[in-house]
């Protein structure tokens, strides 16, 4: 492997840490922009059309957030890796059903699943209060953005 070309502001064991967190939050967004669209594919019923659109924007969310993920590791010299066998190796988020979906089933999982995620990203924060602010700022920008849809996920079946 080559000598790494970028250069970090953080030490050798914070840059590691850090990059720990980064990875493992660049999985878990990409692979919620991916069920995000294979519930959009899958929906079906009476608010099919809402549903659908409500999961567009997740995926939109879900992807941009992953983009500034991994940008900030490779501004802080880690290689990001979204590789599709890295993300079905590692993602921590809950799979979804396959096969057509009623509405209220996706509604209900992806509930569930960007709960899993929030709680995930809550102590991704907490791991980067030493080692990186940056980072921190970042990963909590985040969360705000999947609180959000959470909520609006949660109203939907209210």
């Amino acid at each position: 492997m080559a000598k790494n070309p970028i250069t970090s502001p953080l030490s050798d064991s914070d840059r590691d840490a850090v990059g720990s967190v980064l990875q493992a939050t660049l999985v878990d967004l990409v692979d919620l922009s991916l069920i995000g669209k294979q519930a959009h594919w899958n929906v079906i019923g009476k608010n099919f059309r809402s549903v659908h659109l409500q999961l567009d924007e997740l995926v939109v969310l879900a992807r941009n957030a992953a983009d500034q993920v991994a940008e900030r590791a490779a501004a802080l010299g880690i290689t990001p890796n979204g590789t599709a066998k890295t993300i079905a190796a590692s993602s921590g988020v809950p799979e979804i059903a396959s096969g057509w979906l009623k509405e209220e089933q996706v509604v209900s999982s992806i509930t569930e699943t960007l709960a899993s995620l929030i709680s995930r990203m809550r102590s991704r924060i907490d791991e980067t209060d030493k080692p990186d602010l940056v980072t921190q700022d970042l990963l909590i920008g985040i969360t705000q953005e999947l609180e959000q849809a959470h909520w609006m996920w949660q109203a939907q079946a209210a």
